[in-house]
């Protein structure tokens, strides 16, 4: 009986020729594979990455870490001018290609000199590198008088809706995203057993499938039932929702039901997205004309930071809130009245001036002993 050598994939092995250096290609790009599976990433997003490093080496035609800025170049070329794919296509190639050879040579440039003599560089640089085609949209919201003035009438006109369950229904969760800035897909996504009332002062909403980045699925936070929320909800359990169906004590029965039942189990389906997006159009066209065609779920979002932020809420809270990564995102979403600066101005005089017992005048003009002289 003889031993099979075992080799570690980290270590440097003979490469005799082209076959062995496709074999080797490969165990780098399966490795890059599983580092994408160990961190959690979805196998969508994995695919897509694993296809356009494979689209490239091929396009390559030698092997991968020799590649060059050039060879990029007529990379990103051919797939402009030759495949017409969009500039956002472009980019998302060209982004996948570069976060691979950050990883071959995190991981393996020792191995790659050691076996061919080539030390591998980064060939997305930043002279080819496709320029971002996402752009943050300025999303302006309402007015507080002007959302005021549409969830009163809403709320007031409920009981006279044909389909007061559906209208129901639309009116909650737009009131979610209007009042703690729930995303569509979060706020549908929600079971009755997601309302947590026993945590906190006000109850927490569990919100499981929170948006993620870069692929790694759903973000889970924990919501709490502030600006009204609480009693938001506890209307809707004790007066509405179990008039949908006999699964209103379920805890994994869906918090915002459709109309429709399950021919299996003879209870409400989940609602879909564009039920709710509908119910929201339908109450703007009606009761806020101005913004009909205007108002969406993501604007609710954009009006419930924005009103948080300038009722006192730190920037900080309202990130958290939102379910934001980076607190830059949290900015855009935060949108100021034209005067704030000159606001912000006086009201920092005035804290000057209580503090050191100043004049008003001289609290707001620092100078004017100086013209006196």
């Amino acid at each position: 009986m003889t031993l099979a050598v075992v080799r570690s994939i980290d270590s440097p092995r003979r490469l005799t020729s082209a076959a062995d250096a496709e074999v080797f290609e490969q165990e780098i790009v399966d490795q890059h594979a599983l580092a994408m599976v160990g961190a959690g990433l979805t196998d969508g997003y994995i695919d897509a990455e694993r296809s356009s490093v494979i689209e490239f080496a091929r396009f390559l035609g030698q092997p991968i870490w020799v590649a060059g800025g050039a060879d990029v170049d007529r990379y990103l070329t051919w797939l402009r001018r030759d495949r017409g794919l969009s500039r956002s296509t472009v980019e998302s190639k060209a982004s996948s290609v570069a976060r691979f050879f950050e990883f071959m040579i995190a991981r393996y440039q020792g191995d790659i000199h050691a076996l061919t003599g080539v030390v591998a560089t980064q060939p997305v640089d930043e002279f080819n590198r496709p320029a971002s085609t996402w752009t943050q949209a300025i999303r302006v919201p309402p007015t507080d008088v002007e959302i005021d003035h549409l969830f009163t009438s809403w709320a007031d006109t409920l009981v006279d809706q044909r389909k007061y369950l559906t209208a129901a229904r639309d009116f909650m969760a737009a009131s979610l995203w209007r009042r703690v800035g729930l995303r569509l897909n979060e706020s549908r996504m929600l079971d009755l057993r997601d309302w947590r009332p026993d945590l906190g002062d006000h109850g927490k909403l569990h919100v499981r499938f929170g948006k993620g980045s870069r692929g790694r699925g759903p973000k889970t936070r924990l919501v709490p039932g502030i600006n009204g929320v609480d009693g938001l909800i506890n209307w809707w359990l004790t007066d509405v929702r179990h008039q949908f169906g006999d699964d209103w004590n379920e805890p994994d029965a869906p918090l915002l039901p459709s109309e429709r039942y399950d021919k299996t189990t003879g209870r409400p389906t989940r609602v879909g997205d564009d039920a709710l997006r509908s119910g929201l159009t339908r109450a703007a066209a009606r009761w806020l004309p101005t913004w009909e065609h205007r108002l969406t779920p993501h604007v609710l979002r954009h009006y419930c930071a924005t009103s948080l932020y300038h009722r006192g809420m730190a920037l900080k809270a309202v990130q958290d809130l939102l379910g934001h990564v980076w607190l830059k995102t949290t900015t855009t979403y935060v949108h100021v009245y034209a005067d704030h600066i000159e606001r912000a101005w006086d009201d920092a005089n005035q804290r000057v001036s209580a503090r050191f017992d100043l004049p008003s005048d001289l609290a707001h003009d620092p100078t004017s002993n100086l013209k006196k002289e």
